[in-house]
């Protein structure tokens, strides 16, 4: 029986059902995390074979002794994974350290980490990227700034989600910022006139995709977590072609092998010189896992299928012959709290119940970026998904 490591299996809550495909097709499952065991929900407990509780998953050297106890105890460790990106670069150390070569090891995180780093991969892909420059001094960073034209965006080189992240308007702005940035390394990139499209999917061990689609974010999730405004994005009915062979090319140059992948893409809404026209795709960032909260029930719903089924038997058994149903556009709305909204509850409710495919709050650990009431629904047309909008997120 092969042993998988599966780091921080409670978070988000959805992750048990990987847990459980594992186990079902014979996958010896073994957690780390730092909730106690009695928290862990009943069907997580059922899919895994033993649990290690860690005062803290920040602390490196509990959770490398939970892996070396496993390790004695059950031999070789075949597999570990968190698909989570704050977990991404320790699950690469460990694997390093234990000699685990299925998955990325820690001499690979800078080019999927590190949002300068990546710049190289796409130009192998022939994808162009934003300008940018690594932030050391003002005058230099004001020279590019200046260069490049304002706004621009700057954030955190290694970093997670939008944290961190900013818009600058002018020199005044950007000197404010450097004033009072986190000591961290902070890449600014010229503004790239866009909505942001995704390449999502399962790569096989071949780097062939087993499973593909893609999300639209209508919005900046730069300005939902710094504006505290609503989250919206929706999983499309059909994958365009141009982001599928955009997607593609990128996991070539990466080199991804038996992975989720969540590639995320500028379609730009007017000719920018230097990326090209209205319509083009640029580069944005590779997130090496899947798309955060509740996008893993989104793939299912939109595709009628099962991603948690098409994940483990690829990590099992190299492929999967899960098949796909009807495709739907399925839509996520997320409302804050303490906003007067034209449609309350019931209102929307009444409306949308027939297609509602989950409704709940969102964990505060999420809220930040994808606010604090969530909507889901299956919607067939491009005219229903912006009705859906118009309805959620007009204000009295």
């Amino acid at each position: 029986m092969k042993n998988f490591v599966f780091i921080s299996p409670n978070f988000p809550l959805t992750y048990w059902k990987f847990c459980a495909e594992l186990k079902n097709n014979g996958m010896r499952v073994l957690g780390i995390g730092d909730c106690p065991y009695d928290q862990l929900m009943p069907e997580l407990k059922d899919a895994l074979h033993e649990y290690y509780k860690v005062s803290s998953l920040e602390n490196y050297e509990e959770v490398f002794r939970a892996v070396a106890f496993f390790t004695y105890k059950y031999g070789k460790i075949d597999w570990l994974e968190s698909n989570n990106e704050y977990w991404l670069e320790k699950d690469a150390m460990l694997r390093t350290e234990f000699h685990i070569t299925s998955g990325f090891m820690a001499e690979d995180m800078e080019k999927v980490k590190h949002k300068s780093a990546m710049k190289a991969y796409y130009a192998k892909a022939g994808i162009p990227t934003a300008r940018y420059h690594l932030i050391d001094k003002y005058e230099d960073a004001a020279e590019f700034a200046n260069t490049v034209g304002y706004p621009v965006i700057v954030k955190p080189d290694n970093g997670v989600g939008a944290s961190s992240t900013y818009r600058l308007h002018n020199d005044d702005e950007l000197c404010a910022f450097m004033q009072t940035k986190d000591p961290v390394v902070y890449i600014m990139e010229e503004m790239v006139r866009g909505y942001v499209c995704t390449y999502d999917g399962i790569i096989g061990p071949e780097g062939k995709p087993l499973f593909e689609t893609g999300n639209v974010t209508p919005l900046s999730i730069m300005d939902v977590v710094n504006e505290n405004m609503e989250s919206i994005y929706y999983i499309v009915k059909d994958l365009p072609d141009n982001v599928r062979d955009v997607g593609r090319r990128t996991v070539e140059a990466f080199g991804v092998k038996s992975r989720f992948v969540h590639l995320e893409f500028f379609c730009l809404t007017e000719d920018q010189e230097g990326l090209g026209k209205k319509g083009d795709l640029i580069g944005l960032e590779v997130n090496m896992r899947p798309s955060g909260g509740y996008t893993p029930e989104m793939y299912n719903y939109a595709n009628e299928t099962d991603v948690y089924k098409i994940w483990a038997d690829m990590i099992c058994f190299g492929y999967s012959t899960k098949p796909e149903g009807n495709h739907h556009n399925c839509v996520f709305c997320g409302r804050r709290d303490g906003v007067e909204y034209a449609m309350d509850h019931n209102a929307v409710m009444a409306k949308y119940g027939s297609v509602m495919k989950q409704q709940s709050r969102i964990p505060d650990a999420l809220s930040g970026a994808m606010a604090n009431v969530m909507y889901l629904v299956n919607l067939d047309t491009d005219e229903e998904v912006q009705t859906f909008y118009k309805d959620l997120l007009e204000r009295k």
